[in-house]
């Protein structure tokens, strides 16, 4: 959200400089009432809450700053646990230095992180329409805070390895990248969150979708015409609409991958997060050159966020060689532009016969193993994929859901409800596929 205020020259006297600033801030909180935002002031409930997790968010990430890990990840860097004492609560941080790999290999700075979650910015709470209890806040949109169970969590820490493992095997994966805190407050109950990457940044003039391929209870009233609330629509909303890509192999193919790892956690509802903005004119059919082509698609680097080589293999592993490969469309979607310095190589192929060892060109075979793509150059690029018209923000969330033996009981109870029709709690494994078949019949 950008806002534009020109004020006077230096001559401007102090009683007007503080009216333009109220204006500014008023104008501003009336802009996040609009967009579903609440400015957590001293009067609002959340408040003090928020300021500790900013302050021990800021103590946490500052000790990463202090103490930058310089090791490969060790087995007992997967179950750290580091508490801080502050005057009023503590702070728990769980696996500090993997989450601080898993940044560094995003390409973030820890302060980049740090000025991001704790500027003297109020946080905002974000309203969702989802059925879970959980709080959501903010602070400069890049960021949400999420408040989780102790359940999710300590299934989240079990398998956090395995995930780590599978994000360096497919370092442009749609999964959601996360940091995982616990608050305590005297004479409170222990809280947990999470910090997740948000799908939908920047997020003006987008239009958001939460999809999980069924139809019951899948279905949002939309913002009024014209209204500048970002309400989050589901899959009925999105009937008749179809996702335009160039790259479509490569997200068949994506989606299938992460939902295939998740399928063996034995995790479901877990949600595909799906918006789309117009391109402007500037913004389509640009010309790249080979060597601009190289470092787009090199970026996330695998190799700097470090696991142990003796990992057993993570399910949902691409096989090298494509008759293994369960869907018919295995093209991983990325296309050579016919740029200057791109002519002697129009097609991977080619490239591959002029490939010379430790050359940049000798990682272009890896593409299809690892699934890369042409990322955009935005300070979001794992989650945004362009097409010839639209620009699209996609993400996989809430992936901590287990197939429980409640969850089983759910699963009959619904079938008695809501026979012949499709809901979301079933199997993972019809989870799994039925998100695939979404994605399948409505991208083109």
């Amino acid at each position: 959200m950008e806002m534009s205020v020109t004020a006077g020259g230096p001559g401007m006297s102090a009683h007007h400089q503080r009216s333009v600033k109220r204006r500014r801030w008023g104008g501003l909180r009336q802009q996040w009432k609009l967009l579903g935002l609440f400015e957590i002031d001293q009067e609002h409930e959340f408040y003090s809450l928020t300021c500790m997790m900013k302050e021990g968010l800021a103590a946490a990430i500052q000790s990463t700053i202090d103490n930058a890990p310089t090791n490969e990840l060790s087995d007992d860097d997967f179950t750290l646990e580091v508490t801080q004492i502050h005057k009023d609560f503590t702070m728990e941080t769980f696996a500090g230095p993997v989450f601080a790999s898993l940044r560094g290999s995003l390409g973030m700075t820890e302060q980049e992180y740090q000025q991001s979650l704790c500027s003297e910015n109020c946080y905002l709470q974000f309203i969702s329409n989802s059925k879970s209890k959980a709080d959501f806040f903010l602070n400069d949109k890049r960021f949400f805070l999420k408040t989780q169970n102790k359940r999710e969590i300590k299934f989240l820490l079990a398998n956090l390895k395995i995930y780590m493992e599978h994000l360096r095997k497919y370092p442009h994966s749609l999964l959601v990248k996360f940091l995982v805190h616990r608050i305590q407050i005297p004479r409170r109950r222990k809280k947990y969150f999470i910090v997740m990457q948000s799908v939908f940044y920047p997020d003006d003039r987008i239009h958001a979708y939460d999809i999980k391929g069924c139809e019951v209870s899948r279905w949002t009233e939309p913002a009024p015409e014209g209204s500048q609330i970002i309400v989050v629509l589901k899959d009925l909303n999105f009937e008749g609409q179809f996702i335009t890509l160039q790259q479509r192999p490569w997200l068949l193919r994506q989606v299938e991958i992460d939902t295939h790892f998740l399928r063996r956690l034995n995790v479901l509802d877990y949600s595909l997060l799906l918006a789309h903005q117009p391109l402007h004119h500037d913004e389509r059919h640009q010309g790249l050159s080979f060597a601009t082509l190289i470092m787009r698609t090199k970026s996330v680097n695998p190799g700097s966020s470090p696991i142990q080589a003796s990992i057993v293999a993570v399910p949902g592993a691409v096989l090298e060689d494509d008759s293994m490969l369960p869907l018919s469309e295995t093209d991983s979607g990325l296309k050579l532009p016919h740029a200057q310095g791109a002519s002697s190589c129009g097609s991977l192929q080619t490239c591959r016969e002029h490939t010379r060892p430790g050359s940049d060109m000798a990682e272009l075979p890896d593409f299809k193993t690892q699934n890369r793509r042409l990322l955009p150059n935005l300070k979001n690029p794992l989650h945004v994929i362009d097409g010839p018209e639209q620009r699209y923000f996609i993400g996989i969330i809430d992936i901590f859901t287990v197939y429980s033996f409640k969850k089983r009981l759910e699963h009959l109870w619904k079938r008695l409800r809501h026979p012949s029709r499709s809901f979301s709690t079933v199997s993972p494994q019809t989870y799994c596929l039925r998100l695939c078949q979404w994605v399948q019949d409505h991208t083109k």
